[in-house]
């Protein structure tokens, strides 16, 4: 499988809404493509902790599968564990090039 990470800078941000229709700010962390299936996927992590963490290591990472609509981006959830298995070995994969 050929998976090739596009890492953004801290610069690159986006607000995604919750179940509640509260924005949140997120920095996008990388982003990539499977070849094998044509989709995408973007790693992000909030820009700021919840408040009710006390750890100052805590890092919550999320991923979203994304499509491309022009100069905006639809974001949709992760729902099949192939899917999450291959996000997750992207983030590691890219923890390990951060270190």
């Amino acid at each position: 499988m050929t998976n090739h990470i596009h890492e953004h800078d801290e610069e690159d941000r986006i607000i995604i809404p919750d179940e509640n229709g509260e924005e949140h700010l997120f920095d996008v962390l990388f982003t990539f493509d499977v070849e094998e299936t044509g989709k995408s996927y973007m790693v992000v992590k909030p820009v700021e902790a919840p408040e009710d963490t006390d750890d100052d290591d805590y890092e919550e990472v999320f991923g979203f599968r994304y499509e491309e609509n022009g100069d905006d981006f639809n974001l949709y959830p992760i729902e099949t564990d192939e899917e999450w298995d291959m996000v997750e070995e992207m983030i590691n994969t890219f923890s390990e090039e951060e270190i």
